[in-house]
């Protein structure tokens, strides 16, 4: 099993993949991209990102996927105890696919 998670955005979305699972979720219409993973903490991370209301300065930003996961009901111990490191990547995504494939 790999231990690399991706992350990436689509439009207001937030896309968080691992070993075949995708979660997303609304971040918000100012996100413009994620730029990089500062640090990955069992599920807590912390990303460089540029926004749309000033895309020349870059933002650091959080997110907590643990109350994600748990209200999707997925064990958050289980899920996130694998992933050693987040990977920013840009999202292609197919609408005709339930799954996203990455450029990066």
């Amino acid at each position: 099993m790999d231990s690399t998670a991706f992350l990436c955005n689509d439009e207001e979305y937030t896309i968080f993949s691992f070993n075949g699972r995708r979660i997303r979720f609304l971040t918000g219409r100012n996100l413009l991209r994620y730029i990089r993973v500062k640090e990955w903490d069992m599920g807590y991370i912390i990303v460089d990102c540029q926004n749309r209301s000033n895309p020349d300065i870059v933002t650091e930003d959080y997110i907590d996927l643990v109350p994600i996961l748990q209200n999707l009901l997925i064990d958050p111990e289980k899920f996130l105890s694998p992933i050693k490191e987040v990977v920013i990547k840009n999202a292609l995504w197919s609408e005709d696919s339930k799954e996203g494939y990455y450029q990066g």
